[in-house]
């Protein structure tokens, strides 16, 4: 479901900030976002690998840096619909997971948390961050087969 939405395009005006880069505007945008959430930028470009997208913390630590000279505003989320996921990911040898939530109408990613243990805790907490930041009252949470392991925002 992450290609789909990384596949379809984000702001336009975007494309201004990025100049010629050979990798798409949409996966940069969610790889400045993945680092805006917390994650170091070889954390990022880990990601970015497990999705086959191979780029050097660099490039990473270029797109991050242009966008934030771009005076670019967030867009503003009133999620309807959300993705929720939880991916297992190998940094260094060793197993972190990594947790998002994406509005399903507007592609925006409203939070991405990796961490280094798997359970309900961690997902809880995940799910404890984006009450807090969101309204959920009219949400439909969308998870895979396995869930995440606990309720969604009871």
């Amino acid at each position: 479901m992450l290609a789909d939405l990384l596949s379809q395009c984000y702001d336009p005006d975007l494309e201004e900030s990025w100049g010629n880069e050979r990798t798409a505007t949409p996966v940069r945008a969610f790889a400045v976002r993945i680092h805006e959430t917390g994650c170091s930028l070889r954390e990022t470009t880990t990601i970015l690998a497990e999705l086959g997208v191979e780029r050097s913390h660099g490039a990473v630590w270029n797109w991050v840096h242009r966008l934030a000279d771009s005076e670019c505003d967030l867009p503003e989320a009133q999620p309807k619909r959300v993705a929720v996921d939880e991916t297992a990911v190998k940094i260094n040898g060793e197993w972190s997971w990594l947790y998002d939530a994406i509005d399903t109408e507007t592609k925006l990613i409203l939070d991405v948390a990796l961490v280094g243990r798997h359970g309900t805790d961690p997902a809880a907490a995940f799910l404890h961050r984006l009450d807090e930041k969101y309204d959920f009252s009219d949400t439909v949470f969308l998870v895979d087969q396995f869930g995440i392991g606990l309720p969604l925002l009871d």
